[in-house]
């Protein structure tokens, strides 16, 4: 205890202290034990502002220089990652033959592209695994955002330009 700190004791050798409040108490060697109540840090977002803009610009970009569009999701892919990344591609709806999905799922350590019919033609299963590599790699650092906004750029690049524009 400071010196100068206020402390009334209770019988039951329970302590009021202004500064700790109440849940503290004296031990045997006169020290304060303090209890406090744990509340857990509210869930936050996976992105910040600036990240979301970096990702933004790298959908809309990919998505523009391609005429594939592009989506992402973050998020836990169940049981069976590969079917679950394919129903969310499906649900694309009838632009999905002409759309990639990135899955990743940080929790499971998964990672899944799904291209379609279409897209499938301009990215061979080799740029979608090299995209991959790039992306588990960042995300190996700690970077998710980089990792994802590479992976655009690899896909986009892998694409090319839409030739039928």
């Amino acid at each position: 205890m400071a010196t100068g700190e206020l402390v009334h004791s209770t019988p039951d050798h329970v302590v009021e202290d202004f500064e700790h409040g109440i849940g503290v108490a004296r031990t045997a060697s006169g020290r304060l034990s303090v209890a406090k109540e744990y509340t857990p840090p509210e869930p936050g977002l996976p992105f910040t502002p600036v990240q979301l803009a970096r990702l933004d610009e790298a959908l809309t970009l990919a998505s523009r220089s391609t005429s594939i569009g592009f989506s992402v999701y973050l998020g836990d892919l169940g049981e069976d990652p590969r079917d679950r990344a394919q129903e969310l591609h499906a649900g694309i709806g009838a632009a999905s033959s002409h759309s990639v999905l990135i899955a990743v799922s940080p929790g499971q350590r998964k990672v899944e592209i799904v291209t379609g019919e279409e897209a499938a033609r301009r990215l061979p299963d080799r740029g979608c695994n090299l995209a991959v590599m790039s992306m588990v790699a960042s995300f190996k650092e700690g970077d998710l955002t980089g990792g994802l906004v590479s992976a655009l750029r690899m896909l986009a690049d892998q694409a090319g330009t839409d030739t039928r524009a």
